[in-house]
């Protein structure tokens, strides 16, 4: 039962963000919109902009599939701590409330893993002697 929720927290967790965050922002790209993005840490909107798609799109699909997971989480960990810690910082804790939501999900993930209704099993196997290649990549 305890792999089913995980399952469960990986997949909603991620199509939440990739179909409620990322896929707008990732619409934007296709259309060739300008871009008006925050800069929060001084890389420039447009590469911000850029590295978030990245992450709420591409490594939420790779979370929900079972693909690589603790490698997709490491962005978008990082996506969310900018998120509620700097980009949010001074606003009213619902502004805050999400990002650190979604950062406890990716935190427990990262801890857990894929569990066992993965993908990656199916198509491929990263076997190492090293202890943090495992951990990333299994």
């Amino acid at each position: 039962m305890a792999e089913f929720g995980i399952f469960l927290l990986r997949v909603s967790v991620g199509a939440l963000m990739a179909f409620g965050h990322g896929w707008p922002k990732f619409q934007k790209v296709l259309a060739g919109d300008p871009v008006k993005f925050p800069d929060p840490l001084g890389l420039g909107g447009e590469l911000s902009f850029y590295l978030v798609v990245g992450a709420e799109f591409f490594c939420s699909i790779l979370l929900i599939l079972g693909l690589f997971t603790r490698l997709s989480l490491i962005p978008l960990a990082f996506t969310m701590c900018v998120a509620a810690f700097i980009q949010h910082s001074g606003d009213p804790f619902p502004k805050v409330e999400l990002p650190l939501l979604y950062l406890g999900a990716y935190l427990t993930l990262l801890c857990t893993g894929a569990g066992s209704f993965r993908l990656q099993d199916k198509i491929l196997s990263v076997r190492s002697n090293n202890r943090v290649i495992d951990f990333l990549f299994n």
